[in-house]
């Protein structure tokens, strides 16, 4: 059941990020998930120093989720087109 939890979520937090940084019409479900999670992290990373796999779902954790998908987004921007829109 929690796989299935962090695809979803995932899935929306990509789909957030994407909105944001102005790529949704690039991307799909898939890619959308991949960015959610990696995203969520690279967030726990920067921020909390380690994973946030193991903290329970709440708006903290979803906001540092949304930001390393954002920032995750904004490097991929940088070296695809070398500039963040």
């Amino acid at each position: 059941m929690g796989l299935i939890i962090w695809l979803i979520i995932g899935g929306v937090i990509g789909w957030l990020a994407s909105i944001i940084m102005r790529t949704d019409g690039q991307q799909g479900i898939f890619l959308n998930i991949v960015v959610g999670i990696v995203g969520a992290f690279i967030g726990g990373l920067i921020i909390s120093g380690g994973s946030i796999n193991n903290q329970p779902l709440n708006i903290t954790t979803f906001l540092v989720s949304l930001l390393g998908a954002v920032i995750l987004l904004a490097i991929v921007n940088l070296i695809r087109r070398g500039r963040v829109r």
